[in-house]
Order: structure tokens, then sequence, then C-alpha cells
């Protein structure tokens, strides 16, 4: 029976043969019906793209100065032309794979004829590919197919169709290229297991060298390997890796490219590559290490949302200059965990930084007390921290921000008006408090609040206010100025996709909706027809995310223009030409007066009896800057957000993990999660942001804030 089979596929190769040739001398004939003009084209066509098109290659993504922190990739690649082989590399793989390689035209018909004999004769299996027919499989399978795996089966099927599509490539093939370059394409396409592709990557993996260095014992276990990449891993199956490594020195010595006495000594010789694993990168942002890998996940985040696929960023080979400045990401990472142990159980510090601008707004740093990376029990975490909404416990009172600033645009209150802060308020417009409220219309309740310490007294000026954080001025400014105001303010200034989530960091479907339909948190807290909005957006309850936030205090500082946070300096492809990056454009969210006038609201709060005094003095902060503080109901999660002219942060602390309770700060390197938190903006936070922005601003000139103008200094100017 398997004599009949072999004569049966050496009745094919006849037939193969014929077609070939009829399809060489004319090709729009074909042979038989098997080749049709439409075939014929899409042949014409592959074989084009074999001589043209590259195959996935690493992309590498540097700091802002151009130094790599991370490699991206499906497949480690590091291209090599025929020049940068070593002639023992060519050898050794011609040797083994394809003797008569420069004899034959793409097939070689002699081999093919004798494996079909010799299969028929005692079913011993034998290959009859030739490299250039290897090339064409190998660049289907691992590049025009990597993945679908359909096409991958369709190009291994063992069938006379498929021989006969891949051997009709080949000859046309080897009209378009040199020998040279097939064999280099052949080695640049090929799996060498574990990811690795490419000669260029297998000596580097392999041997920790170039592919020129690459000597004889060497290039016999690479050129050995191609055959069954898992079989004859060295790491895993070493016995087998040297038994088909001293396979292919004897058939280098039987081909007469390597002497008998020099194969006999080599082959007694140790496999000599590097010890424990292959040598190369990581293959994702776990690359860029406990440090920079939060900056690095951000790029790739943000080059997803800006319209490139995971497939082309990972095999595009592209070289992506980020804005990441190294010394201030590594200032703030040192803060952080400076204020929190990074395997501190569900306590995570983070501060994210941006540069202002009118044209750009530039993230420099993001960083987190706990390390970058996939494994828990040391700390690390792969969710983006910094960049995120994963502060699910919300961001407190740096939410009043929002409230101040829609009171100035609408000449409810300038920066120095004077606004009323008794201790505690019961709302005459805002519904939906607690058990301790008392009861309006229908059993609903009123909002009612107090403040978060005493000693406020009954009022004092807008500016004050920011600095001192009183609960009940806010809300009353909430009243007097609208909600629909306040909330269009926080997007505005740059809380657009944390305005997009919820109190869970999902859609919301608040009871007003009875349709059901997602809509966002800006109609959450906003008013509608049956609401006029929660009273307690003020109080920033909502997840937040504090990228977007150190992004609001970069708006501020940059006239009141708003700019995407941006962590791409420039992209450039394999050969070197940039590469547009589609971004949102920046916009003048509100006049540069107002926004000049509100960093001056927020200029106290650093200096006594402002919430972040304390932090400020621990560093002997002494620049002008804008800062406000913020704290959670329950102490559950704590912000400072604030700027100087140069460079603009927020620094959260939460409980990542979620859960009831409190965090507690019983000083620097010692916070915690605890039932009833004590934990403040101006504990933590304050401390994490003054420590990184004191190193990093070292050195520097200490910028003024711009003046505010007097028609937002006091109400009614307008």
């Amino acid at each position: 029976m398997r004599k009949a089979d072999g004569l049966f596929k050496l009745l094919g190769l006849c037939l193969l043969a014929g077609v070939l040739v009829a399809g060489v001398l004319f090709p729009v004939a074909g042979a038989a019906g098997v080749v049709s003009n439409q075939a014929s084209e899409t042949v014409d066509s592959m074989s084009s793209d074999l001589a043209t098109d590259p195959p996935p290659l690493v992309t590498t993504v540097t700091d802002r100065d151009g130094k790599p922190i991370a490699t991206l990739y499906s497949q480690y690649r590091i291209p090599t032309a025929a020049n940068e082989i070593s002639d023992a590399m060519k050898y050794a793989l011609i040797s083994v794979e394809d003797r008569r390689f420069f004899e034959h035209r793409g097939v070689d018909w002699k081999g093919t004829m004798r494996a079909a004999i010799s299969n028929a004769s005692d079913g011993d299996t034998q290959g009859a590919s030739t490299l250039t027919q290897q090339y064409v499989k190998n660049y289907l399978i691992n590049v025009v197919y990597r993945d679908n795996k359909v096409g991958q089966e369709k190009a291994q099927e063992a069938s006379i169709a498929r021989k006969l599509k891949e051997a009709r490539i080949a000859i046309q093939l080897e009209t378009k290229m040199s020998k040279d370059q097939i064999l280099a394409g052949y080695l640049n396409v090929v799996e060498f297991s574990r990811q690795i592709y490419g000669i260029g990557a297998a000596a580097k993996a392999y041997f920790n060298k170039t592919p020129k260095e690459l000597d004889a014992k060497e290039s016999a276990l690479l050129a050995g390997l191609v055959n069954n990449p898992i079989m004859f891993d060295p790491w895993k199956n070493p016995e087998r890796a040297t038994e088909r490594r001293n396979l292919v020195l004897d058939r280098m010595v039987d081909n007469f490219k390597l002497a008998r006495e020099d194969a006999e000594r080599l082959k007694a010789e140790p496999l000599g590559v590097v010890e424990g694993a292959p040598s190369k990168p990581a293959a994702n942002c776990t690359g860029a290490g406990p440090e920079n890998g939060f900056f690095c996940q951000y790029v790739e985040d943000y080059l997803l949302k800006s319209g490139m696929s995971k497939d082309d960023l990972y095999t595009g080979g592209y070289t992506i200059r980020t804005t990441m400045d190294q010394k201030a990401n590594h200032e703030a990472k040192v803060s952080a965990e400076t204020q929190v142990k990074k395997n501190q159980k569900n306590v995570a510090n983070t501060l994210s930084l941006v540069k202002p601008g009118k044209d750009r707004h530039e993230v420099v740093a993001l960083a987190a007390n706990r390390d970058y990376g996939p494994d828990a029990s040391r700390g690390q975490t792969q969710f983006a921290l910094p960049s995120g909404i994963y502060n699910t416990g919300g961001a407190g009172s740096s939410y009043k921000i929002f409230t101040a600033a829609a009171a100035l645009e609408k000449g409810v209150a300038g920066i120095h008006s004077t606004i009323q802060t008794p201790s505690s308020y019961t709302s005459k417009v805002f519904t939906g408090g607690g058990p301790q409220c008392p009861t309006v219309a229908r059993g609903t309740r009123a909002y009612c609040l107090t403040n978060a310490s005493e000693g406020f007294g009954g009022s004092m000026s807008l500016q004050n206010a920011l600095a001192t954080s009183p609960n009940t001025g806010f809300v009353i400014l909430e009243e007097q100025t609208g909600m629909g105001p306040v909330v269009d303010m926080a997007s505005r200034l740059g809380l657009r996709e944390t305005m997009a989530s919820n109190l869970g960091g999902g859609p919301v479907k608040p009871e007003s909706q009875e349709s059901g339909e997602n809509v966002s948190q800006a109609t959450f807290f906003g008013p509608s027809d049956r609401s006029p909005g929660q009273g307690s957006f003020t109080l920033g309850p909502s997840p937040t995310s504090g990228l977007e936030l150190a992004n609001v205090a970069a708006t501020i500082m940059s006239g009141g223009v708003w700019c995407p946070p941006t962590p791409i300096a420039q992209v450039l492809d394999r050969d070197g030409k940039p590469v547009p990056v589609k971004e949102q454009g920046c916009e003048q969210v509100i006049e540069e007066p107002l926004a000049n006038s509100l960093a001056v609201g927020m200029s106290k709060d650093d200096i006594p009896p402002g919430t972040s005094a304390g932090a400020a003095q621990g560093v002997g902060w002494s620049r002008p800057m804008i800062g406000k503080t913020g704290t959670t109901q329950g102490n559950g999660s704590a912000t400072f957000v604030g700027a100087t002219p140069q460079l603009a942060g927020a620094a959260m602390v939460f409980r990542p993990e979620g859960g009831r309770g409190g965090i507690c700060d019983g000083g620097v390197g010692n916070v915690y999660t605890c039932g009833t938190g004590n934990m403040f903006g101006g504990k933590t936070p304050a401390r994490t942001w003054f420590g990184a922005m004191s190193k990093i601003l070292e050195g520097q000139e200490a910028l003024p804030l711009p003046p505010s103008d007097p028609r937002f200094e006091r109400a009614g100017r307008r």
C-alpha cells in the first residue's frame, strides 16, 4: 500500500514537472486545467511580494533622548544582509537542507525524483524541497499567514496542488532574486523557536554574537534547528540538539565545506549556547522594567487609541521616541515608593507629570510605588495605575477646581470674592443625602454636609477657600453656578475619559434614564429633566485618572489651552521615515485671563494655612505654584494636584483592589489600609508631589505665575 502511494506521488511529481515547464514557458496557458490565468496572476503577485515585502520586525520604544527602554514584537527578528552572514552559516544550511542550491533554478528535479523513487520503494521519508521552496513556505507561514492558522495549514498541507504552487513561485522567485539574496531572505524569515526568527536574532539569542561571527559549530546548531525548532531546542532537548548539530557537521564534510578532522573535533565540544535561556529582550512593556513600564504601557495604549493596530505596532519595526524624561520618571518613582512601600497590600501611590504648553502637553513621567511587571507577590502590576482610571475611590476635593472655574466664568464669584463657608449646610437645590439629612418631598432626602474640620468661620475669600477646602462653600457655589457648567468645566479642563466613567468605573444607567441607555458621568452628576444633579460632584467621589488630573493643572498653566496628554515625540518607520500619529488638536477651553486668574486663586495651598503647607515646608519649597488637595469620604483615597509654569502633576493614593475602609498614614513609608482612615491629600499625595518636584526642578529658574485679571477677581465684573 505504501509503495502504491509512493508511485502515485511519483506520477503526480511528473505531472508537476510538466505543469511547471509549461507555466514557465507559457505562463498564461497552465496545464491540464490545473493553473488558470487567475492563479498564474496570483503566483506572479506573490513572487513579487516575496522579493520586496519585508517580514515582521521589532518595534523599539525610547525615552525622549532616544535611549531604548523597551521592545515590542510578536517575532524577535534582527534584519541581516547577505554580507553580514558568515560563510560557515551559509555552508551549514546549504549542506543540510539543499546541497545543490547553486545548481538548480528553484526546483531540484534530480532531488525530487530521487525522493519520490525512495518513498515509492521503501517508504523512507525524504524531503525534496529546495531552500527557495522552503523560503516560499516559511514566508507564507511566518509572514503572510502569521496570525492565520487556516492559512498556515494550507501552506504546509501534503498535496500536489500546494507543491505545485510553491514550486511555481520558487521558479519565478529565482528570476527576481540572486542566490545570495534568496539565501539571506530565507535566513531572515525562518523560525528558530521561542519567538526567535531570522539569523540575526538567533545568533544574538543563542550565542550573543552577530551572524558574521558564527563559526562552524554554532552554524551547524542553528542550521539543524530550522528542521524542527521545538524538537532541537538546545535548552529543552540538549541531547537531540547535539545529535542534530553533529549530523549537520557530517553533511558539511560530505559537501566539502569542512574537513573531517575538524568536524570530529567540533562534535566532541559542548553546544556553547548562552546559559539558562535565549538572550533576547522582553516582547512587551515588561522589558521597560519596573520603573519605566507604566510609561511604555501608556505609549501602547495611546497609539492603539490613535488608530494603530496592535499587530502593526508589534510587527512594524517602528522606532517610537517618547516624551519620557528619565530623570523625572526616576524621581517620581523614588518619591512614590518612599512614601508607600511597593509591596504594601492594597495601597497604590501614583504620580503623573505633564509639561504645560499651548501647542502640546507632553507627558514626562508616570510612576507608582508598585513596580511594573507580572509578579504580584513582588509588588508588581501591569495595570496602568498612573494613567488609567484606577483610582475608583475618587479624587476628593481636587474637583473643587472645576466649581471655582465655572463660578469665575459665570461671574458668580471672583478669586477675591467672599463666599459663605458655614460649618454645616443643607442644600436647597440638591437631593440624595444620607439618613442624617432632612426629608423633602415624597420621602426624598435633601443633600446635607459638614466641613472636614472646624475653624473656617462663616466666610472667606474664594482664594482662601481653595487653599483650605471647606466643603460647604463649594456646594453653595455649585448651587449658585449650576451643576451643568461645573460638570462641563471638568471635561473641558481635562477629565475627558474620566467623565465617561461612573462611580464604579463603567457606563452609567441613572434612574432618570428610563430608556436604560448608557450615559456619561456628566449626565449622571449634571442636571436632567428629573434632577438638578448631584451636589457631591465638587467633593470628587468618582473614579479619576491621575494623568488626566495632572493635565487639568497643565491646562490651567497653559493659559486655558487643553491638549491631549501625549507620550509621543516622534514615530519612525522601519526605513527611518516619519509616521504621522493621529492626535486630537489643542483647544482654547477657557479664556486665558480666566485661566491665569484661577492659577492665582490656587496659589496659596502650599503656605499656611493651606492644606499642603506641611509637605511643602518638608522639602523647603519656595517656588510659585498652584495646588489643590483632595480627600474622599472615609479617607479611602486622597489626591494632590499642582503645577509650576514648567511642570504639572497629580499624586494619588488609593486602594487599587477596592474594598471598604480607609487608608492610614503613619508617616513616610508607613501607609496601610485600615478601618477608619486618617489619610488626607496634604499627607502622602502632597509629600509625593513635593518630594519629586523639588528634585526634578532643582537648578531651574523659579518662574512667576501669570497675573490675575480684574474681571475675575470680584463677582459680577464679567
